[in-house]
């Protein structure tokens, strides 16, 4: 048997250059109906402008159809369709390699260098929880899943600042946001050594105003690093205040509202924006030894071979670049390539902080289970955490489900927080619940002799993988889910100037797919036993479409059919690679799975 990882990526660049030279017109199939027929589809329009009459020749369909290679799935047929060109993979042979290899398609493909040092800046973080607008606690959340997805993806990644109030620790450990904590501010005394002296004016004796270490002018750091692109034009106004050098007397100001700035505008240095700046530069010097084989730095190693990412809401973005320009001036070394990943606004109905949101939240959870349940459960102990994971599951799916760049509006009324809505975090976490359920129920029923243990997967037959859904599972969920990895840890960088972009919203989007499409499977089939659902009674409540009960339970379970066996170890296999997908992308948000909701 062929051995190695298959992917989406290699198939469709194997079946691109087999057309021959230009540009890549061969997309995946993703929905139901289409599957049905092709897997990959090159659309006639592209096929025409290539081919000029869009008749592919003989030889070049029959190149496609014995397409092999590293990483390329096995080809069952291509032939011309009025869609266009339609292949179909050997869709037994795909189920034998992926799902006899399950680990590795839960977790990213491997890159092809070592991963980057990514420095993650969330300057959010530097204050109160009692402060943390919505807008904030978006970009906390988008850095808390990038930097997870980074590390995923082999990058050295070290968080900053260290969140040093108490109350900040607490309130991220409820939303299962992993930061570094510190009691202390970082020491300013290796920048106050640096050229600030030389920024202090002297100008016929002139003093400084209360409070200010320096000045600065923003605009000439700008000219000196040729880095005007992405900057904001008054970028020399408001940092702590801009003040102005006017009057025979020599004597410093500040700058009148509504009257326009002289070049020789200066921006103010304060002891807190050297404490800032301070704590970047030792992050950046002293790299620890932490990150993955290979990529750990000794201290003082070139800042060079670090990249900034500072993650901020668009109310702090203007504040962002002039600490940019100020560590520029004030340190020879800061690296140079600094980027921001900007958070677009969140609005909602009412004005809230981020504590208030979460315990909204929170309580909107403990109501539905109640009403579910038929009894209060907040106060119950066997249910405190999962109320808190789900409040925090709730929360990032809402905040990560759309680019982190565009506007977000928050409906903050009880009907978000259901197992009956198909776009939830709690939609999510409800499956992955089923899932663990199932395989304990399949344990249970091996425990009493029910079932046989489960045999060697070499030895499965994935013929018996028939239905529908059991390939839309593993082929838009399994088997992209490596790539998918890796394009959540992708950053543009490249482009000139100071932002750049994330996907970080393809997590969630997935995840929600993903368990749409096992929920819709395994209303529909049964697993354990049985080929198809014959009447069992009860009803799921929470569960949208379905009209039983769970299968798992041993007391709902049919009798065995030793006949079917075949099929239910299969399909069992099936069900472990999507549980193991599904715990690796929830290990991305940070959240844990549950076992039952």
């Amino acid at each position: 048997m062929a051995t190695g990882r298959l992917g989406v990526g290699e198939t469709l660049g194997a079946l691109n250059t087999a057309l021959g030279p230009g540009e890549p017109v061969w997309y995946k199939e993703t929905r139901a109906r289409h599957l049905r027929a092709r897997d990959f589809l090159a659309p006639r329009p592209a096929l025409q402008a290539r081919f000029g009459d869009g008749q592919v020749p003989e030889h070049v369909v029959r190149a496609v159809a014995g397409l092999q290679g590293p990483g390329v799935a096995p080809v069952l047929r291509c032939e011309p369709t009025p869609a266009g060109l339609a292949l179909q993979l050997q869709r037994p042979a795909v189920f034998e390699r992926v799902l006899g290899a399950v680990t590795a398609y839960a977790a990213p493909a491997a890159p092809a260098a070592p991963g980057p040092r990514v420095l993650l800046h969330c300057p959010a973080l530097r204050g109160t929880p009692g402060a943390l607008r919505l807008s904030q606690l978006r970009a906390v959340l988008v850095a808390d899943h990038f930097s997870r997805a980074l590390r995923a993806h082999g990058a050295n990644v070290r968080l900053v600042p260290a969140v040093r109030n108490p109350h900040m620790r607490t309130f991220l450990q409820q939303l299962r946001v992993d930061w570094p904590a510190a009691s202390e501010k970082a020491a300013t005394g290796a920048l106050r050594n640096l050229p600030l002296a030389e920024l202090s004016p002297a100008r016929d004796g002139g003093a400084l105003p209360p409070g200010v270490l320096g000045t600065v002018c923003l605009k000439e750091v700008m000219r000196e690093r040729g880095c005007a692109a992405g900057y904001d034009p008054n970028v020399d106004k408001c940092l702590g205040r801009s003040w102005s050098f006017a009057g025979s007397l020599g004597r410093w100001g500040p700058c009148a509202p509504g009257q326009p700035q002289r070049p020789c505008a200066l921006s103010a240095v304060t002891e807190d924006l050297l404490s800032v700046l301070a704590e970047l530069q030792a992050a950046v010097r002293h790299w620890p030894g932490d990150g993955p084989p290979g990529l750990a730095t000794a201290p003082d190693a070139d800042a060079d071979g670090c990249m900034v990412l500072h993650v901020v809401s668009c109310e702090e973005e203007f504040q962002q670049q002039k600490l940019d320009l100020l560590w520029w001036k004030l340190d020879e070394q800061a690296p140079r390539t600094q980027k921001h990943l900007v958070c677009g606004p969140v609005k909602a109905a009412s004005a809230l902080t981020a504590p208030e949101y979460y315990e909204l939240r929170h309580a909107q959870v403990c109501k539905a289970a109640a009403l579910k349940r038929g009894r209060e459960l907040s106060q119950d102990p066997t249910w405190t955490e999962v109320f808190s994971v789900l409040s925090a599951a709730t929360i990032k799916f809402e905040m990560l489900s759309t680019a982190p760049q565009s506007q977000l509006l928050l409906a903050l009324a009880d009907g978000s927080i259901s197992t009956k809505g198909t776009k939830s975090g709690t939609f999510v976490m409800y499956n992955c619940a089923r899932l663990a359920t199932l395989f304990e129920g399949y344990k249970h029923s091996t425990e009493q002799g029910l079932y046989p243990t489960f045999p060697p997967v070499s030895s499965l037959d994935f013929s018996l993988l028939q239905d529908e859904g059991e390939w839309l599972l593993l082929f838009n969920g399994v088997l992209p889910f490596p790539e998918l990895l890796s394009q959540t840890a992708a950053l543009a960088c490249a482009a000139p100037g100071i932002h750049t972009t994330a996907r970080t919203e393809m997590m969630c989007k997935f995840l929600v797919q993903l368990s749409m499409d096992f929920s819709s499977y395994y209303n529909r089939v049964h697993i354990l036993g049985v080929s198809t659902q014959h009447g069992v009674g009860g009803s799921l409540q929470g569960c949208k479409g379905s009209k039983r009960g769970d299968q798992q339970a041993p007391s709902l379970l049919q009798e065995p059919r030793p006949h079917l066996f075949g099929q239910m170890f299969a399909r069992l296999q099936l069900l472990r690679a999507v549980r193991e997908v599904l715990h690796a992308g929830l290990a991305t948000l940070g959240l844990p799975p549950l076992n039952h909701i």
